[in-house]
């Protein structure tokens, strides 16, 4: 991979500005809307059975942050009681609380850094984004016939299935297998959310490179960026997530805490290109200001302004844009972002050149019925904030 490029103006050198703490008043945001966001988030990890058990909030506004905030408990239980529906609270000197700098498991927030992992490798013109994946993975057979594209997996519209049973598999062989065996059962060009995108993106990207994911994402996206926080697992210091046992999940390894939670990420060793990334807020607040300065942070360049617009123009290659669901009201503007089932959600505005990261655990002690109000609602209390 080239070295990180710097953004140069007339022989000399600039730097995008970097993130600095600041007052809601700095950040040209209205202090009583965030202070009413603050104490939402807190009674979120309230209570017997809380939405998470823990919670961080990092929202800005151009460079500076403006909320960075800690909730609750990081690990709070010792297991799951399937017969009373509740969890096993570990004794008061074993719970362990939030602090902005806990990492967690970030889920599907995965699939960001591979989507820009993949367009950097079409800026620099190893990838063809309208190219079929059968040009750089024939031995996919079955997408291959049915000509599915980059494009169609960054946007998930190759017609694949949601996901495939890799966690059942024997060994990586059977594994690898299975993956080359997925053809599509919807029509191509239509849309339906797969984790099987990315994780055959993940093999494009991986085979135009010669480089491992975890690498790319260190050396092309987190090392640059300095987000020191971020990282594939283990995270021995991560949020706790789930006693993942069978019927409810589909494996049993039981109270999982610094290792990836999404069982397909598992058994592929904690590298996918769908989950498996561990991180901070403030690491993903710095991701967020890097895209919307245009693909800077500090003397980095991660990407160039049109490869960002690339990235984040409707309808988002792997970001999902203006999806009011988790976005609340600052959707429909060109707002980006993702969510992910552990529990977190990111969402940048270039309109208002806001961001938002909520990163919280409620799959501990056991996984629950999505619900992304809380993600909509601190969303739309951000947009609310906003002045000017």
């Amino acid at each position: 991979m080239p070295p990180v490029e710097r953004i140069e103006r007339g022989g000399g050198e600039l730097s995008a500005p970097r993130l600095r703490n600041g007052t809601p008043e700095r950040a040209g945001l209205d202090p009583a809307e965030l202070s009413i966001l603050v104490r939402e988030v807190h009674a979120l990890t309230e209570g017997d059975r809380p939405w998470a058990p823990g919670a961080v909030l990092v929202a800005g506004r151009g460079p500076v942050v403006a909320v960075r905030e800690a909730a609750g408990r990081a690990v709070r239980y010792a297991a799951y009681d399937p017969e009373s529906d509740t969890g096993v609270e570990l004794p008061p000197g074993e719970q362990l609380p939030a602090t902005v700098d806990t990492p967690f498991d970030v889920a599907s927030l995965t699939k960001l850094c591979t989507s820009v992992a993949a367009v950097q490798q079409i800026e620099r013109g190893r990838l063809g984004v309208d190219a079929p994946v059968g040009a750089y993975l024939p031995e996919f057979r079955a997408v291959a016939r049915h000509r599915v594209t980059v494009r169609q997996l960054l946007t998930h519209t190759s017609g694949l299935r949601p996901e495939a049973p890799l966690y059942d598999c024997a060994d990586d062989a059977e594994r690898q297998a299975l993956l080359r065996a997925q053809e599509p059962v919807g029509v191509p060009g239509t849309y339906c959310y797969s984790d099987l995108n990315m994780l055959l993106l993940q093999h494009v990207v991986e085979r135009v490179s010669g480089r491992g994911l975890d690498v790319l994402v260190r050396d092309g996206i987190t090392r640059p960026l300095g987000m020191t926080g971020t990282r594939f697992g283990p995270c021995p210091g991560a949020a706790a997530t789930e006693d993942q046992r069978r019927p409810w999940a589909k494996a049993d390894r039981g109270m999982l805490r610094g290792v990836v939670h999404d069982e397909n990420a598992w058994a592929l060793g904690g590298v996918a290109g769908h989950a498996g990334l561990f991180s901070t807020g403030r690491d993903l607040a710095v991701f967020c200001r890097a895209l919307l300065a245009g693909g800077s942070y500090g003397p980095a360049r991660i990407l160039g302004p049109e490869f960002v617009e690339l990235l984040l123009a409707p309808p988002g290659l792997g970001f999902a844009v203006d999806q009011p669901w988790f976005m609340g009201e600052l959707a429909g503007r060109g707002a980006a972002g993702h969510t992910g089932f552990t529990g977190t959600s990111l969402v940048l505005d270039p309109a208002t050149d806001t961001f938002l990261v909520l990163l919280a655990n409620t799959v501990h002690p056991v996984r629950r019925p999505p619900d992304s109000r809380p993600r909509a609602a601190a969303a739309t209390r951000l947009a609310r904030a906003v002045r000017g």
